[in-house]
């Protein structure tokens, strides 16, 4: 299998995808942030910094839009949606993280997704990490990706 980031030659390069066909794509990432009870108690709304989940929202929203200047090689891309659910897990204990990101384009926003979800938990530990600096980002994964020559994928 050849790895289409790089030339011929073995240099990186970014993709030439003028002349792939136009379609819908979608990707869905998930992870979480493993944490005390006592610091998901403060997440579900004690933190002195405000209100952790929704600043987190927001950054997922940030960071999926802004991949292409934290990736190399990622194109900009027009993203017609970014949702992102943040879901409290007692069993966990921490924070369950899925994004979901559209576009209609000529190559995929897996990369979107899965740097949704990385922003959102990095945001989680920053607005926690007073209370324990011992929290857990893991599991960051792509559970799907619909639309593109490659096809459908589902984890």
């Amino acid at each position: 299998m050849s790895l289409t980031h790089f030339d011929a030659s073995g240099q990186a390069h970014m993709v030439d995808v003028s002349e792939k066909s136009i379609t819908t794509r979608e990707a869905v990432a998930e992870g979480h942030v493993r944490m005390q009870p006592e610091t998901l108690k403060l997440a579900q709304g004690g933190a002195r910094k405000g209100d952790v989940m929704g600043v987190a929202r927001l950054a997922g929203i940030m960071g999926a839009k802004r991949t292409s200047d934290l990736i190399p090689l990622c194109h900009p891309l027009p993203i017609s949606k970014v949702s992102l659910d943040l879901t409290p897990d007692p069993d966990l204990p921490g924070i369950r993280v899925t994004a979901t990101v559209r576009t209609t384009g000529r190559t995929g926003v897996e990369m979107e997704a899965l740097t949704a979800v990385s922003t959102a938990c990095l945001t989680i530990y920053d607005m926690l990490k007073a209370a324990e600096k011992s929290m857990q980002i893991e599991d960051i994964r792509l559970l799907s990706k619909s639309g593109g020559k490659s096809g459908d994928y589902k984890a």
